[in-house]
């Protein structure tokens, strides 16, 4: 059975869990670079997914900032936007360092525990 494409939760590698925290994203567009801020909704150790307040498109790439529960300092990434439903935007992080992956993994295990 091949799976649902038009539900992004199926195609996931690894699971998201609940996360409301303040984010900050821009974008550079040429000639109209733009900067949103939203609410995050769920975090995986690929991505998260984020409420804006405005639209980006699909394929677009975003550096996103945030702090994340575990940490004082704010966290800056870049993301692929994969899915966007309305305001609602599915990003997948691109190149990370190994101390911004190892926080985004306690942060993971920390929110899985909650979860539970």
């Amino acid at each position: 059975m091949s799976p649902d494409r038009s539900d992004p939760k199926k195609l996931r590698r690894y699971p998201r869990y609940s996360l409301d925290v303040r984010v900050s994203v821009k974008v550079f567009r040429p000639g109209d670079p733009i900067e949103l801020w939203g609410r995050s909704i769920e975090m995986g150790p690929d991505g998260i997914g984020v409420t804006l307040t405005g639209e980006l498109e699909m394929g677009e790439v975003a550096t996103l900032e945030l702090t994340l529960p575990a940490s004082s300092r704010p966290l800056k990434l870049r993301a692929l936007v994969r899915y966007r439903d309305g305001l609602r935007h599915g990003f997948e992080f691109l190149a990370r360092d190994a101390t911004q992956q190892d926080l985004i993994l306690k942060t993971c295990d920390v929110l899985r525990l909650h979860d539970e």
